[in-house]
């Protein structure tokens, strides 16, 4: 596990990130959605593979859907250079969270790249620095101190291309046009293989597969985000109830 990484990419690595860059450029969007519109995750991961050797990320929080991508990486494609997987550590998981990071990491021997608020290592002492319960003071500069601000330095850091999300279309009305690729607001590709998927499709695949996966799904909590601003779901709920329940947000900000 690497924390904060920032070490400098060997000349190397910085021609075949070039290379990759160039190929991104030759690639058809348009095209590729349309190909890829029915496909299963895996034939989209396998594409990213072969055509993004380089500068090939994987954003996680380690919920469900994210530890279904991963499972495909690192389980069944398994590249030569196993794609990192970029977790922000927010100082507010919740403990089981926490837990699963690191057990999954032995299980897979991931390399894993973890990102945090800088100067602060401990939920007291973030609210030493930025006071008590800022997500219910200032919940957009909350989110940017511990989510948006840590997600583009790694991304910087790790000389990222394209990078992957759990996102699936049917998560949020956010989402519903959501395509399979397409451009973030650096020009980085921005992957989403599960987004033709449901809830139900990325469960099934954790059966089968004996993939693991956070406890608190099984305690109502379908969506887990920061332990003080998630809540458990009530049957009939939308999947995403639980998250920033009663300040009117769908998104907390990394992918808009």
């Amino acid at each position: 596990m690497t924390i904060c990484s920032s070490q400098s990419s060997l000349t190397s690595d910085h021609l075949a990130q070039s290379r990759s860059l160039q190929t991104l450029q030759t690639f058809d969007l348009d095209e590729l959605n349309r190909r890829f519109e029915t496909a299963h995750p895996t034939e989209i991961l396998s594409w990213c593979v072969a055509n993004i050797p380089t500068g090939l990320i994987q954003a996680s929080a380690f919920n469900v859907d994210d530890l279904v991508i991963t499972d495909i990486l690192y389980r069944q494609l398994k590249p030569a250079q196993p794609v990192p997987v970029l977790f922000l550590d927010t100082l507010h998981h919740f403990p089981q969270t926490l837990e699963l990071v690191e057990k999954t990491q032995q299980i897979y021997s991931l390399d894993l790249q973890v990102y945090k608020t800088p100067q602060v290592d401990t939920r007291e002492a973030f609210a030493a620095e930025y006071g008590e319960a800022l997500w219910e003071r200032d919940i957009k500069q909350f989110h940017y101190l511990t989510k948006i601000e840590p997600l583009q330095r790694g991304l910087a850091e790790l000389h990222t291309i394209a990078w992957i999300t759990g996102r699936r279309r049917d998560q949020a009305t956010t989402r519903v046009e959501m395509p399979i690729l397409e451009l973030d607001a650096q020009q980085r590709l921005k992957v989403n293989p599960l987004a033709n998927w449901t809830r139900n499709q990325s469960w099934a695949y954790v059966m089968q597969h004996g993939v693991v996966y956070n406890p608190l799904h099984d305690q109502g909590y379908p969506s887990i985000g920061d332990e003080p601003i998630t809540s458990p779901v009530a049957e009939g709920e939308d999947e995403r109830a639980g998250r920033w329940r009663g300040m009117g947000k769908t998104e907390c900000g990394i992918h808009i």
